[in-house]
Parts: C-alpha cells; sequence; structure tokens
C-alpha cells in the first residue's frame, strides 16, 4: 500500500496546529465566550448605526467605546459591591454555601478592591477617599494588569467579529455548505438564537439588575433612620436575575422588600412616606420601563425558557463565571444539532432551507424577520476595513 508521505506530513502538521488552537482556546475560553458575547450584545446597535456611519472600522469602535465598554464597568462595579454585600450577609447570618461558597470564595477576595458608594462617600474628603480606592487596588497590581489584558482580548474579539462577521459567514457557508443546506440552516439558527439569548435575556437581565440596584441604592442614602433597605446593591443584583421569569420575575423580589419595608415602618411607627416612595420607584422605574424599553428584545424565542434558565443556572456551576455565557452557547449548539442535523444522521431526511420557515430568519433592528442574507450583502455595500 503506498503512502503519500507529503499528504501524511501535511496531516500531521494540521493535527499539531489544530491541538495548539484548541489548548490556546480552552486557556482562555473565558476570554472568547465573553467577546462572543459582547458581540452579540452590541451587534444590534452596530448595525443601526449604519444607517449614520459607512465605515464598518469606525461604526464597530463608536459602538464598542461608547456602549459595550461603559457597560461592561458599570456591571463590573456593581456586581463587585453586591458580591461585598453577599459577603456580609453570609457572615451574619453564619450561613453554610457549600459548593455555592467555594465557587464564589475567589471573587469575594477579589471584590474587595472596589469600594462601595456608601463607604466612599462616608470618606472625610474626596483626597482621602480615593487615596483609600488607590491602596486597596494596589494590592492586587498583578490582577488588574491580567485583567486589563483579558479586557483588550474581549475587546479585539468583539471588534474582528463585528466588523468582518459577514467575510467569516462567507468563509464557512464556501467551506461547509453541504447540497441539502442543512449546515446552512444550521449556522443560521444558531446565530438566530444565540442573538436572542444573549443580547436578549443576558442584557436585559444586566440592564435591569443595574438599574435595581442603583434605585435601591439612592433609595437607601435617603432612608429614615430605622428603615433602610437591606443590602441595595445585592437585591438589585437579584431583582436583575428575577428578571429571566417572564411576567412576575422583578415582582417576586421588590413586592417582598417592600413588604417587609412596611412592616418595619408599621413597628416603628414612621417612613410609610419612605415605603411609599420605595414602591413607586421600585414599580416605574425598576418594572415598569425596562420591561416597556427592552421587553421587547427578549421576544420570539425559539428554545424553551425552562432550559435557558436551566443553562444559566449550571453553567456557572460547571465552568465558573463565564458559564454564564457558555452555558446558554451551548444549549443553543445542542438543541438547533438535535432538531435539525440527527434527524439528517438517523434518517437521512434532507431539510430544504423554505421548510425550516422562522429558523432561517434573524430578527433585524426594527424586530421584523428578514434574511441573514441581506446583512452580509449590507456589511459589502459598507465596504471593507
Amino acid at each position: 500500500m503506498d503512502v503519500d508521505r507529503g499528504r501524511l506530513a501535511w496531516w500531521v502538521v494540521a493535527a499539531v496546529l489544530s491541538g495548539v488552537l484548541a489548548f490556546t482556546v480552552y486557556s482562555f475560553l473565558g476570554t472568547f465566550v465573553l467577546g462572543i458575547f459582547i458581540y452579540y450584545a452590541t451587534r444590534p446597535v452596530y448595525r443601526r448605526l449604519g444607517r449614520w456611519i459607512q465605515q464598518p472600522t469606525v461604526r464597530a469602535v463608536v459602538a464598542l467605546v461608547t456602549l459595550a465598554l461603559p457597560a461592561m464597568l458599570v456591571v463590573a462595579y456593581t456586581t463587585a459591591v453586591g458580591l461585598q454585600e453577599f459577603n456580609q450577609f453570609v457572615d451574619a447570618q453564619n450561613v453554610d454555601l457549600g459548593r455555592v461558597g467555594t465557587l464564589l470564595d475567589p471573587y469575594l477576595d477579589v471584590s474587595s478592591i472596589v469600594q462601595d458608594p456608601q463607604a466612599f462617600l462616608n470618606q472625610p474628603s474626596v483626597q482621602e477617599a480615593l487615596a483609600s480606592s488607590a491602596s486597596n487596588a494596589l494590592e492586587y497590581v498583578g490582577f488588574l494588569g491580567t485583567l486589563f489584558v483579558h479586557l483588550f482580548a474581549v475587546v479585539i474579539v468583539a471588534f474582528y467579529l463585528l466588523r468582518d462577521d459577514h467575510r467569516l459567514g462567507g468563509w464557512f457557508q464556501r467551506r461547509f455548505t453541504d447540497g441539502s443546506g442543512v449546515t446552512e440552516a444550521y449556522a443560521r439558527a444558531v446565530d438566530h438564537d444565540l442573538s436572542t439569548v444573549f443580547f436578549g435575556n443576558i442584557v436585559f437581565a444586566f440592564a435591569t439588575g443595574v438599574i435595581a440596584a442603583v434605585s435601591y441604592a439612592t433609595l437607601d442614602a435617603f432612608s429614615p433612620a430605622g428603615i433602610a433597605t437591606p443590602y441595595p446593591v445585592l437585591f438589585g443584583l437579584i431583582t436583575g436575575i428575577a428578571s429571566l421569569v417572564p411576567v412576575v420575575g422583578i415582582k417576586l423580589v421588590w413586592i417582598p422588600l417592600a413588604g417587609w419595608l412596611g412592616f418595619v415602618a408599621y413597628q416603628s411607627g414612621t417612613g410609610y412616606v419612605f415605603v411609599a416612595v420605595f414602591v413607586a420607584v421600585a414599580a416605574v422605574v425598576v418594572d415598569f420601563v425596562p420591561d416597556l424599553l427592552l421587553r421587547p428584545y427578549v421576544s420570539g424565542r425559539d428554545i424553551h425558557l425552562g432550559l435557558v434558565i436551566l443553562s444559566y443556572v449550571f453553567g456557572p456551576l460547571l465552568w465558573g463565571w463565564y458559564g454564564l455565557f457558555l452555558g446558554p452557547l451551548v444549549l443553543v449548539f445542542v438543541v438547533h444539532f438535535a432538531r435539525l442535523v440527527l434527524p439528517e444522521l438517523l434518517a437521512g431526511e434532507e431539510i430544504s432551507p423554505e421548510a425550516l420557515g422562522g429558523d432561517i430568519l434573524t430578527a433585524s433592528d426594527d424586530g421584523e424577520q428578514t434574511d441573514v442574507s441581506e446583512f452580509e450583502s449590507d456589511s459589502e455595500n459598507g465596504g471593507g476595513s
């Protein structure tokens, strides 16, 4: 049997390069997954900016600098303060969290870099407050340096996906499209649901959590003595998590919290005005406004909500913080593989793109269903780098 040594040598090189690439992605899996999330979270804004900014490079920079970076910093700061309050709550109640506590321990230590707003404002002077924050940060110089490198990599991944996604899609279509159209339909269905899951669900939860945390903390700053909101930032983040449950999710947090404040006001005989203000802010600012402005982006999901919520729960337990993004990503790939590709493998059924209906469609910025090829041609017409 003749062996083509040249071809065999190239296969060995291909295996080595694939192994190196897989090891690199695995080593920085959280960074790559977060970059993909930022891409999907900013893609609707990037495409809407195409009406005013024709250059894709400038458009991607504007979308990332004006939306993604500030949002990442605000969410990171709010989460750090929430972790501090969670640590205070656990210490006060002497609760054994078991597996969850082991998972959160590293992040509880790192969150001490951030000074919560109340402690910052209680400093005698602005200079002393800034010096205190700087001294806390200097204790984690190495960590902050590594964090900056990872943040830079996240932005680079999101930037090039925003600018060159049509090129990547075109290359994938040329290399891997089969005659039956299953591969193309699978890729489009995955892209559509990742956009819904990432931009719809997670961005909505993050935005709601930040709005609730800021609202509760602001109310707490003006609360009368003895009726302060307990752990306002922590309860704000819990409100964001509860928003994943439709219709009643947010109300599961702020209504019991308002009931607790009302009970405290009843015991002390004062503070009823504060309770009324809290109910008004929670009902309008935290509940109604995000639901009115952001909830439409969550509509139209094709994956069962229960599976999505389970992916949010088990993802972080399996992979850590980035499991919040990796869990839904794996879920989308598995669900559409079982729905589109598995019948082809088991029964030999050919699935034409026309038979998939909305599965091969992606939601456009105005909420209508538009074929993905529209965006590919739009990106090509927009010019290169």
